[in-house]
């Protein structure tokens, strides 16, 4: 385990340097100058000389890159150009926005998913597999950001259920907040509910199809027994590939729903300093979401080995 444990270590160290210098450069080579739209179109050039000078700018690429990767390791990820503020202030305050509507919308997805994939697996080719089979198909049809207008258009205007968008704080209340991220999160868990529905479906399909299946229920284990007691465990490991890839999509693309519900989450943040060409916040927040991705994915091989030894064996 420890040797499994390591080469997943390797890879996930270099995985995150590849993609800190890839973040660098995308951003490297983009047009525009910050210090000239900081300080405006009408700005002299001594002017914008010296504020590039102020914000480092004017230092080789080799050097601005070490010292961001320096940073980023001791924990100052610098000032952001456009708020005067430090990085790391933002992007914690944005954080505690975008992470928890991941996790609401990982956390319906899971639960619908699972229920309509297996209840569609243990009636296969039948009414009710066929029925929830085209609503996935629907769903993943679906545009979010289009679901979470009908949402706001429902639940906000006509019932007045829900705020349109905002956020309260979660000084004001945990129920406030939890309620306020509610329709977005619903609105990211539709098309990630569709997708791993069918592959739950596939995937216990696959395995019903097994020796041991026959003999749990030759043995005389009813099919709501041996689908809870075996056949989900061992369909899992195709689903959990999926559900962490989506996990890490909800952190990486809240950017569309959080403007439509003009949530104050990671996403508006990145959007905002893209106007702003605020490179610094940009190149933290991308870098930040790259490593949840790499980190996401490192915890799923871990399950993997948990759950299949297997998987563990043939590694090492």
């Amino acid at each position: 385990m420890s040797l499994f444990l390591l080469k997943r270590l390797v890879t996930l160290i270099a995985t995150l340097i590849g993609a800190s210098v890839v973040v660098f450069l995308v951003l490297e080579i983009l047009p525009g100058n910050a210090a000239q739209i900081l300080m405006g179109p009408d700005a002299t050039p001594d002017a914008v000389a010296a504020l590039a000078t102020k914000l480092g700018l004017d230092q080789p690429a080799a050097q601005r890159y070490w010292d961001w990767i320096t940073g980023l390791l001791s924990g100052d990820l610098g000032i952001s150009y456009a708020y005067s503020t430090p990085v790391s202030e933002l992007v914690l305050e944005r954080l505690t926005v975008t992470v928890p509507l991941a996790f609401m919308a990982m956390a319906i997805t899971t639960v619908l998913a699972l229920a309509a994939g297996i209840y569609a697996a243990a009636r296969h080719n039948k009414l009710g597999d066929v029925g929830l089979m085209g609503l996935t198909q629907v769903g993943i049809a679906i545009p979010n950001f289009w679901f979470a207008i009908l949402l706001i258009l429902l639940f906000s205007v006509h019932l007045k259920w829900f705020s349109a968008g905002g956020f309260p704080g979660w000084e004001d209340g945990v129920l406030d907040g939890l309620r306020a991220l509610l329709l977005p999160a619903i609105s990211l868990a539709v098309v990630q509910a569709a997708i791993l529905a069918r592959i739950t479906r596939s995937a216990v399909l696959e395995v019903l199809r097994e020796d041991f299946v026959r003999t749990a229920r030759a043995k005389g284990l009813s099919q709501r027994a041996t689908l809870w007691g075996h056949v989900l465990r061992n369909a899992l490991i195709p689903v959990i590939t999926v559900m962490g890839l989506q996990f890490a999509e909800l952190l990486a693309g809240t950017i569309v729903v959080e403007n439509v519900f003009y949530l104050p989450g990671l996403g508006r943040l990145i959007f905002q300093s893209i106007s702003n060409r605020d490179v610094i916040v940009v190149r933290n927040c991308v870098m930040l979401l790259a490593a949840m991705v790499v980190i996401v994915n490192f915890i799923v091989d871990v399950l993997y080995a948990v759950i299949d030894p297997r998987v563990k064996a043939s590694d090492i």
